[in-house]
């Protein structure tokens, strides 16, 4: 197993950790600390999950460039690290949009999770379908800015909106993790229609001649 495969795992480690950390937070009294210079306060588990998956999130540009640099590219490679980023970035959106039992923490809408899975359920469905027939779906920009998105507004959910929150200026629910949350989303959306749109013909079933 080569290096690039080796920090695609520890990714995997990472989320691993990161959810049993909330596993704990359920038996762990209320662990808020205030933030200086304001009256925030954010959960001390949050800020390590936070870490964490800053962290992980740097992994996934670190094993994609060295796989490339060294010429390292493998199978188990390319089937890990998509596995990594679903985990990674699937697993906190499910989490973050349950009502939490942590008081005054800034959670997701629904509705934005369900966009945002069901566009890889249906763009990873037809990357499926499309290799099976030897065709490679490229990424486009929006894909690309939608990733950004969410590994941007993920932790910054998990802060509470800091350092953001500073500049609230009483908007309420529409902070600054929350307006990059719904443009995760949207970005997103737009991405999955141009998939559908350009890749159509490859899952679209063929016609048959009389």
């Amino acid at each position: 197993m080569n290096i690039p495969t080796k920090i695609t795992l520890s990714r995997i480690v990472m989320v691993i950790a990161m959810l049993i950390a909330l596993f704990v937070l359920h038996f762990i009294p209320n662990l808020n600390v205030p933030v200086y210079g304001g009256d925030l306060k954010i959960n001390l588990v949050y800020i390590l999950m936070a870490v964490v998956f800053f962290l992980a999130a740097l992994t996934d540009k670190i094993d994609g460039d060295l796989a490339r640099k060294w010429n390292q590219v493998t199978d188990l490679g390319k089937f890990l690290d998509p596995v990594a980023d679903k985990l990674l970035v699937n697993s906190m959106l499910v989490y973050l949009c349950v009502p939490h039992f942590v008081e005054d923490t800034m959670t997701i809408p629904l509705t934005c999770v369900i966009v945002m899975i069901l566009r890889d359920l249906i763009v990873d469905a037809m990357r499926f379908v499309a290799a099976k027939k030897g065709v490679v779906m490229a990424a486009n920009a929006f894909g690309k800015a939608k990733t950004v998105l969410q590994m941007v507004a993920l932790p910054i959910v998990m802060l509470n909106g800091w350092p953001f929150s500073y500049f609230d200026m009483g908007w309420g629910m529409w902070r600054i993790g929350l307006i990059l949350v719904y443009l995760a989303t949207l970005v997103s959306f737009i991405s999955g229609v141009i998939y559908v749109v350009q890749n159509w013909k490859v899952v679209a079933p063929e016609k048959k001649h009389d």
